[in-house]
């Protein structure tokens, strides 16, 4: 027996019993949130977990394919906002006729409005991406940062003449997300132990993770991601190959919108309330900087980086103002100044020490 064959059955038994410690520390990480925080830490992690979905449609078209979306947030917005019209009475309120069909309001079951804005979401990603085909680099970035402030502005003012979007108020009154007869809301009390809605939320977002990374992973070692990938290292290269630049870019575009889409109807749900100052250029710029810092093509590593760029500002947040009132005995600066201070200066630091993010992809050396 070889060394190789002894190694290997203590390789996989460290393996799976890592990954049980991690799916175990997965399942109560809300109640130790609970514990530390309250309510608030499990909202953040909640939350963390919406950014997680963004990061990884983003990282289809900036990790595997290579094209720079500095306007992915509209697809966010278009997911939210459609949910939003689905799901309260705004439409019934604005078109009187629809009464007639939905004397109580349009309440579509969420059933349908995920896979809705998925799909809604993915056409708009296609229709970004059919007239940026030929540009690359700055030129394609600062056409979709365009498409992402355009999206931002009609959702703003599309209040006039006829009210679709209600303006910079936004459209309150969203449905609470209801799965099977299970409402999403208020708190519930099972074999003994209470269980908040946020732990629920906690736990659906948990499984809607799981499913896009089992998409992402598919897509990445299948023939679709090898000709991502073969457009990300050189598109003419690729062209030259017989790859179908055209296709495979437009399929990127669609297949991350749809999970931006997703994760703008959970995030409508969510809140109860969709505004348009949620889907702001920085909000873009954020779900960018996930991707890079936590490395470019790599799921664990885009993961990670949405994990600390979503809760580290808000521990700096909630502890900059103890801190300065223990050294000074008063707050000398804002907290939120201070906050965004560290924030960029973590990400100029990350990106001068590894600029190739904290956790990127590994290449495998091959030998001769």
């Amino acid at each position: 027996m070889t060394t190789v064959q002894l190694q290997t059955p203590t390789a996989a038994r460290k393996f799976w019993s890592g990954m049980t410690l991690f799916c175990l520390a997965l399942l109560i990480a809300p109640v130790v949130a609970s514990q530390i925080g309250g309510n608030y830490w499990v909202r953040v992690i909640d939350f963390a977990l919406l950014y997680i979905m963004l990061a990884l449609g983003l990282n289809i078209v900036v990790g595997y394919t290579g094209l720079l979306d500095m306007g992915f947030i509209a697809f966010y917005a278009v997911g939210a906002y459609l949910a939003a019209l689905l799901a309260s009475p705004h439409l019934s309120e604005v078109f009187p006729i629809l009464t007639v069909w939905f004397p109580e309001g349009l309440h579509t079951s969420w059933l349908l409005i995920i896979p809705i804005a998925a799909l809604v979401a993915a056409v708009c990603g296609i229709l970004l991406g059919a007239p940026t085909l030929k540009l690359r680099g700055d030129y394609l970035a600062i056409v979709t940062l365009g498409f992402g402030e355009i999206i931002r502005i009609l959702m703003r003012n599309l209040d006039r003449p006829v009210n679709i979007t209600n303006g910079a108020k936004g459209i309150t009154g969203v449905d609470t997300l209801n799965l099977f007869g299970l409402k999403f809301s208020g708190v519930y009390h099972w074999f003994g132990f209470k269980v908040p809605a946020l732990w629920l939320w906690y736990y659906l977002l948990m499984l809607v993770i799981v499913a896009i990374v089992f998409v992402c992973l598919r897509l990445q070692h299948s023939r679709i991601g090898r000709a991502w990938h073969a457009i990300r290292e050189d598109e003419d290269v690729a062209r030259a190959m017989g790859i179908n630049v055209r296709n495979y870019k437009l399929l990127a575009f669609a297949m991350g919108a749809s999970f931006g889409g997703v994760a703008g109807a959970l995030f409508g749900a969510f809140q109860g309330f969709v505004s348009p100052e949620s889907f702001t250029l920085q909000e873009s710029i954020a779900v960018l900087a996930m991707v890079v810092l936590g490395g470019m093509g790599h799921i664990p590593g885009v993961i990670l980086g949405a994990v600390l760029l979503t809760a580290l500002p808000e521990l700096l947040r909630s502890q900059a103002a103890p801190v300065q009132q223990a050294l000074f005995g008063t707050v000398l600066v804002d907290p939120e100044i201070l906050r965004q201070l560290f924030y960029g200066l973590a990400l100029v630091l990350v990106m001068l020490v590894r600029p190739s993010g904290i956790w990127p992809v590994r290449h495998k050396e091959v030998k001769a």
